[in-house]
């Protein structure tokens, strides 16, 4: 009885508050929605599950009002509402667990969600209107003054609406900390500091995101006259010595030009300077040799090679999805564009528009290896945007802003595409497709069955009458100078090539819940990209030239701990294919590929090695080798870059010290090591060489002094084993792995 009891009281007070707040009409997009969400009920794990939970199912964060309205009122004979008595609907008493719910307990009996359901369930539970206002702007509100650590505050989330209307959506809103080493955030929206840094808070109401910066300074205290002192080249130094110095971070000096000389050679031509090469460097006195580096690397075939595999990861050049004429035409129509310095917003409508043959407008190879117009969609976002769109395929997207109708908008913007000519079986047939447009037809909404006016992302919709290719108006919206994606997306791939991790981070992930770490630098580069018409080679020189770059990796007392805002140089292990062709440039012994693919596509299968071509020259991803595979080479199977590795492994280690990649080399008879042996080289001209060759400088005495030892105790059968294990030694160091 006392249960029943306290049942018939939840109830009484459940009808009491209904009947008083019965004026008040509740909307079931902008009210009844928020509350699920909130709750998490609507989430992937809970009734958002794609067959729901207990025969109960919802759309995924309430991206489909219609088909939850729908489940709610309609489905289990409609029990789950009870409007002639809202307490004794499913809806409540399951979520209060008046009622078993295995869900748990969501929602407290009398609380303010409490009531907004019951007096929705009162007035008869209306669905979602054509005519309900939308949400048009959220503002999150956090302070912008610094914070301290152990410091808590509270942020508000305020909401304004299409009929004007602004509302404190707070309590239906979603925090998160982007960085949980910076701050966390709990449900209510308090934020306490657990560390110093960059971080931030996103709020997610209603299919719409918003985030908050928090800046949190290091406990150094470094004197303001470090940050006057230091040198500003350009707006990179400024942007980040600004940052340094709110932080509280002690920028490290300058790297020595040796360090510098290589680390520019294998960022911007993926090779490593000759000995000569670094004496000229270094013993060059005018002030302007950095610029003037720059522009002869820019000069070099080298660096045609290593922008040309760049672009080639993002477009997919593979040989398992096409065939080799198709690969040569693809390869040659990239390596053409980067040799000219075609203006990256040329080269990318190029691509997006292109149509023709396979074999003879290279371009066109990008709509052979997508050939629905949902894949074109997704990867067109990913490579150009950095924005992955593909959760919002079926529901809307949990971390960002977009849509599943806005997906569907912007994949039909690729529905009249066509190709004809050979099939998806890289294998067979002789690789030449036509790419062709329609004049009509429309890629349907799954959820509606009708197709969304075509789109690009947060524009304005095509009329279904227009006639132009669709692929030209989304041609002019992605490379228009007042994309907020386009020039930031490239600007920040630029960017992490030089310094091993971006901006933002991952590289391609822009979405506005992945802020970046110097937001104001990341501006400030696609400024300059937009004002210098995306010529790339203009942006890579401001880098290239500047003190930022020029920072050496010593690890101060004052920045120790940063991790993401360049106070110092960060090391990282090289790529496979840069260090594969390093090994083979210090050793003088070239690596052989059993399909040998030229820099201009051709590939030969049978096994005769008349050519010799570099890693960076390999056109096609799909070329075997050990080597480039364990040391984490981009598979080029999608356009994401998870697909390639630079993480450090045992399986790495044990091929350095026991593969015959360097040990065969070492050994070999026609290698560097042997002609300096058979010359007679003396032990300190050798040891001489080797540092120059694998460390890009002269050995220190204490290195020197050493191996000459190393050498006077040897007998003199074995003279030619110290050498190799001199050599071997250089070449697995983390000096040498590691660009620094």
């Amino acid at each position: 009885m006392g249960g029943l009891t306290c049942l018939w009281a939840v109830l009484m007070r459940t009808s009491a508050a209904t009947a008083e707040s019965a004026a008040a009409p509740v909307s079931f997009r902008n009210d009844v929605l928020p509350i699920f969400s909130k709750a998490g009920c609507n989430s992937g794990g809970c009734h958002g599950a794609l067959a729901g939970k207990g025969g109960f199912r919802l759309s995924l964060f309430g991206y489909n009002p219609e088909a939850d309205h729908f489940a709610i009122t309609r489905e289990s004979q409609g029990r789950r509402v009870e409007p002639g008595d809202p307490g004794l609907s499913l809806l409540l008493t399951k979520p209060t667990t008046t009622i078993r719910h295995k869900g748990g307990k969501r929602l407290n009996v009398g609380s303010q969600d409490y009531q907004t359901l019951a007096q929705w369930i009162a007035q008869g539970a209306p669905g979602p209107q054509s005519g309900d206002a939308r949400v048009e702007t959220l503002v999150l509100e956090a302070p912008t003054r610094p914070v301290q650590v152990g410091e808590t505050l509270s942020i508000g989330v305020s909401a304004t609406f299409s009929d004007g209307r602004t509302r404190n959506v707070t309590p239906w809103s979603k925090f998160t900390s982007t960085d949980e080493t910076v701050a966390s955030v709990d449900g209510q929206g308090r934020v306490t500091i657990l560390g110093p840094g960059e971080g931030a808070i996103t709020a997610w109401y209603s299919s719409r995101i918003v985030i908050a910066r928090l800046t949190s300074p290091y406990s150094n205290s470094i004197p303001s006259a470090v940050y006057r002192v230091e040198s500003r080249t350009n707006v990179i130094d400024e942007r980040v010595l600004d940052q340094l110095e709110q932080l509280h971070l002690q920028p490290s000096p300058l790297a020595a030009d040796a360090t510098f000389v290589r680390r520019a050679f294998l960022d911007t031509i993926g090779r490593l300077p000759t000995p000569d090469e670094v004496v000229a460097f270094c013993s060059d006195p005018a002030p302007d040799k950095h610029s003037r580096l720059a522009d002869q690397l820019f000069a070099r075939s080298e660096f045609v090679d290593y922008w040309t595999y760049k672009w080639s990861d993002i477009l997919l050049v593979n040989g398992g999805r096409l065939r080799p004429d198709a690969v040569k035409a693809y390869y040659g129509w990239i390596r053409s564009r980067v040799a000219d310095n075609t203006p990256w917003d040329q080269l990318v409508r190029q691509v997006v528009t292109a149509r023709g043959s396979t074999v003879e407008d290279g371009a066109s190879n990008f709509f052979a290896v997508h050939q629905d117009p949902e894949a074109m969609a997704e990867n067109v976002s990913q490579a150009f945007l950095s924005l992955s769109i593909n959760c919002a395929r079926c529901h809307n997207h949990p971390l960002e802003k977009w849509t599943n109708d806005q997906y569907y908008q912007f994949a039909n913007l690729f529905a009249r595409v066509r190709a004809k000519g050979w099939g998806g079986d890289a294998r067979s047939g002789d690789g030449k497709r036509t790419v062709f447009v329609e004049a009509r037809g429309d890629l349907l909404q799954p959820r509606t069955g009708k197709p969304q006016p075509p789109a690009p992302l947060d524009a304005p919709a095509l009329s279904a009458d227009d006639p132009r290719d669709r692929r030209e108006v989304l041609a002019e919206w992605l490379t228009a100078p007042g994309n907020p994606y386009f020039a930031r997306s490239i600007a920040n791939r630029v960017w992490a090539n030089f310094f091993g991790i971006g901006l933002v981070d991952p590289v391609d992930d822009l979405r506005a819940s992945n802020p970046a770490a110097n937001e104001r630098l990341l501006a400030a580069l696609a400024a300059h990209l937009v004002d210098h018409h995306y010529d790339l080679r203009s942006l890579m020189r401001l880098i290239l030239t500047s003190n930022t770059y020029r920072r050496s990796g010593e690890v101060l007392p004052g920045n120790r701990d940063d991790r993401r805002h360049y106070s110092r140089y960060f090391p990282r292990r090289l790529s496979a294919e840069v260090l594969s062709d390093a090994i083979a440039d210090v050793t003088g012994v070239p690596d052989h590929y059993t399909e040998l693919a030229l820099n201009d596509g051709s590939t030969e299968a049978t096994g005769a090695f008349t050519n010799v071509v570099r890693s960076l020259q390999l056109s096609d991803a799909s070329v075997k080798s050990y080597f480039l595979k364990t040391f984490g080479r981009n598979q080029r199977e999608i356009t994401c870059e998870c697909e390639r590795s630079n993480q450090p492994s045992l399986v790495q280690a044990l091929h350095l010290s026991n593969g015959s990649t360097i040990n065969g080399k070492l050994e070999s008879k026609a290698g560097r090591l042997s002609q300096l042996l058979a010359a007679q080289t003396d032990p300190n001209r050798l040891i001489e060489q080797a540092w120059m060759l694998c460390l890009s400088r002269p050995p220190n005495e204490r290195e020197r002094t050493a191996v000459l030892a190393a050498f006077a105790k040897a007998p003199a059968d074995q003279q030619t084993q110290v050498a190799e294990d001199v050599f071997w030694s250089l070449l697995t160091s983390r000096e040498f792995l590691f660009q620094h």
